[in-house]
């Protein structure tokens, strides 16, 4: 009776672990970061050196970005994900009317870039290891508002979003890193002041950007 007992709890104890192991196993995953992003969309050649600076200053700006994700079997996770870009730039510009008079004035623009859509995450979160590799992709709309004084302009379209990052896992449920972005997106029409204005080819706004931010990782 005690060899029965005995065989029974050596196969009993290493399922009852396994269990245990995958109960234990987070099933949510939210991971905000925060950093810097630059806008890789080519400048006019037509604009003149002062506006070239004043746009430069809308070229680079604030990158804040977070995701929610449910683990599925294996690695991949499904989720939302959302992202920010924020930039601003004062300067003086000088402008001709049409009948060739110069009048200039100190402006100060504002831009605003969001992302939101659903996302598939690939990462090794389950493996026994500290080093943690993340990809995740999204897929949906991304949207542009800027505001220059009393003039605002709007405009939205399908854009997609792909991150690479390292985490180190400090704890069963925490973990920090670096991590690396793309933002891909183009406007082909914006509203300024609710009036409707098309871009012609060559001259649509582009929306992508490159970004290198601090990710965390919370899990439970």
């Amino acid at each position: 009776m005690f060899k029965k007992l005995f065989l029974l709890g050596a196969f009993a104890v290493p399922f009852v672990f396994s269990a245990q192991e995958t109960s234990k196993q987070s099933k949510f995953s939210i991971i905000p970061s925060m950093g810097y992003a630059w806008r890789t969309a080519k400048m006019p050649n037509s604009i003149s050196n002062e506006q070239r600076d004043y746009i430069k200053g809308l070229k680079s700006g604030l990158n804040f970005d977070i995701s929610a994700y449910y683990h599925l079997r294996g690695a991949a996770a499904i989720g939302l994900k959302y992202s920010n870009y924020s930039a601003s730039s004062d300067g003086k510009i000088s402008v001709m009317d049409e009948s060739g008079n110069i009048y200039t004035g100190n402006v100060n623009t504002k831009d605003n870039i969001t992302f939101f859509g659903p996302a598939l995450m690939i990462s090794n979160f389950s493996e026994a290891t500290r080093h943690k590799i993340v990809l995740d992709m999204g897929l949906g709309v991304i949207s542009y508002t800027t505001k220059t004084g009393t003039v605002k302009g709007t405009g939205s379209n399908l854009g997609a979003e792909i991150n690479f990052a390292y985490q180190y896992q400090i704890t069963d449920n925490f973990l920090i890193g670096p991590k690396f972005g793309m933002t891909a997106g183009t406007l082909n029409k914006m509203k300024f002041n609710g009036q409707t204005i098309d871009f012609a080819d060559g001259q649509k706004e582009g929306l992508h950007r490159v970004s290198l931010s601090a990710a965390a990782t919370f899990r439970f």
